[in-house]
């Protein structure tokens, strides 16, 4: 989806997490041991929340933690020496040449999600990011690219089909790909970070990066309560209680843009186009799973709200929100069951009638 991994650091979050007040009393239980810890990481401020865990094995996790995202930064940054770079150092040279297992699984997975969202989440369109400059920390200050550059790349029609996987040893057929996980990385690695925490036995807890987060179990036996954000002020437009395993998403236009002339330009590319999509503010995605929730919410934005139930059910998305230019709110009927509005009533509000879920 675009590019994240060099950019998290202005992200402001898509979504915080909403604390519960525990007052303790002589009637109540005591409240449950909270651990909390943050790291900066992949250019993104990481939130560890553990509840009702032995405070050892808590550090331990973080820091298990905090090794592996410091692996990922290394690993994953599609532009600086490490794993990833090296893979779009060789794929325009059209030649064989081998890759590491995390890498071939990243490939495997984005590849059935590029699928089902019908390519219009690919992380294939790295030299369009890099074409754009949302590649790099600072946004571009200059005008935006020539159509006759996005053009040429387009014309290609960059897409994971290019690359072919055997084993460990990958070929691309099309010069023009290069690979950018940043609309799936930040989930893969929230997946990781989960299931190494279930591996240590904790069994509730909440690993939040940048606003983007996965949920387990529960605070004290209470709901974790997961707040919203408006994408056009900085207040939540509403909230959501979870309770056993889910992963909660928000792909937004206020993520990383710069403006130009009195135009926005930001970060989430239209594969189809070149250009950034321009028919949604924010669209967030409820999953059990992290990275298939950090790629839909992309999919979806791209899609717009002419075409985001289509690829929703698609993708096997049915729990899932679009916040238009205008601010209408296009919403399925399974998320709008628990979902809970800031002022529901003083909101355009439509449940879609299209989701098969």
């Amino acid at each position: 989806m675009s590019s994240r991994l060099l950019g998290w650091c202005h992200l402001f979050g898509l979504l915080v997490v909403l604390s519960i007040a525990l007052a303790g009393c002589d009637s109540k239980p005591e409240p449950p041991i909270i651990f909390e810890e943050q790291m900066l990481v992949m250019g993104t401020i990481v939130n560890v929340t553990i509840a009702g865990e032995d405070e050892q094995l808590s550090h331990k996790a973080f820091h298990d933690l905090l090794t592996d995202f410091k692996y990922m930064q290394a690993a994953w940054n599609p532009w600086k020496k490490g794993s990833l770079a090296r893979v779009n150092h060789l794929l325009p040279m059209q030649s064989k040449f081998s890759i590491g297992p995390a890498l071939k699984d990243m490939l495997g997975q984005s590849r059935i999600l590029e699928q089902k969202s019908q390519g219009l989440f690919t992380p294939a369109i790295g030299k369009l990011v890099k074409l754009w400059q949302f590649h790099q920390e600072e946004m571009p200050q200059g005008p935006p690219p020539s159509d006759e550059q996005i053009q040429k790349i387009i014309a290609t029609k960059p897409q994971l089909s290019a690359l072919t996987l055997t084993g460990l040893t990958l070929i691309s057929n099309n010069p023009e790909v290069l690979l950018d996980f940043g609309g799936f990385a930040k989930g893969y690695g929230v997946d990781k970070a989960v299931n190494h925490i279930k591996e240590l036995s904790i069994n509730n807890a909440i690993v939040n990066a940048g606003g983007d987060l996965r949920a387990i179990g529960s605070k004290g036996g209470k709901p974790w309560v997961i707040g919203i954000r408006n994408p056009r002020a900085e207040s939540v437009i509403a909230s959501l209680s979870i309770i056993g395993d889910e992963s909660v998403f928000t792909s937004g236009d206020y993520e990383r843009f710069y403006d130009y002339q009195g135009k926005r330009y930001h970060h989430i590319l239209d594969p189809r186009t070149g250009y950034p999509a321009d028919k949604a503010s924010s669209v967030t995605v409820v999953h059990n799973d992290a990275a298939t929730a950090d790629a839909a919410a992309t999919a979806l934005f791209v899609a717009g709200p002419d075409k985001w139930e289509e690829i929703a059910n698609s993708m096997g998305i049915s729990q899932a929100m679009l916040i238009d230019k205008a601010g209408n709110i296009f919403i399925s009927p399974a998320l709008n069951a628990r979902i809970k509005f800031v002022d529901r009533q003083k909101k355009n509000i439509r449940v879609s009638e299209k989701f098969s879920q």
